[in-house]
């Protein structure tokens, strides 16, 4: 049962990437949004944040607020790309983040990072969370956003505890 779920989830995964792929720029950076709100980010969706993304963004594509209080503000790159995105983008990013002021940011990316870029965001002092194609899809299907549950089935085993007082 458990390697058919997981054939089953890691085919809907790359369904949902496929779709992700498809879409428009702003509905993607809409749905990065939607997504850091699912969980848990900034409360509600009207509260918590938006997308920014246009010409002349300034390299920020949205923001969300960190929590429910609105204590700090996280902003966000959302790259709908085929190829791997490399350090020259993170490094846009971080740039984009200190004339924010900002010190953290998530970048979201339909596709991969380069060794380079994941090792600059490690190394650098502003937090910079990279989210590829893959992770973007699984935190999709965890925090259900753009699927929809269709049934839930319950295993049970026996339990030994119960018989051992006989």
């Amino acid at each position: 049962m458990a390697l058919a779920y997981h054939r089953v989830r890691k085919e809907l995964e790359a369904e949902l990437l496929e779709q992700v792929k498809g879409a428009s720029p702003a509905f993607f950076e809409r749905l990065v949004v939607d997504l850091l709100v699912a969980m848990g980010y900034g409360g509600s969706r009207q509260d918590a944040g938006r997308a920014i993304g246009k010409s002349g963004d300034g390299g920020i594509d949205g923001m969300i607020k960190e929590d429910r209080l609105g204590l700090d503000v996280i902003y966000i790159q959302a790259k709908r790309w085929e190829g791997a995105v490399g350090r020259p983008e993170i490094q846009k990013f971080a740039g984009a983040l200190q004339g924010q002021r900002a010190s953290k940011g998530v970048f979201i990316t339909t596709s991969g990072y380069t060794r380079e870029a994941i090792d600059y965001a490690n190394f650098i002092a502003t937090k910079i969370i990279l989210v590829d194609g893959e992770s973007l899809a699984t935190l999709m299907v965890d925090h259900n956003v753009a699927v929809t549950k269709i049934g839930t089935y319950e295993l049970k085993r026996i339990d030994t505890d119960y018989f051992e007082g006989e």
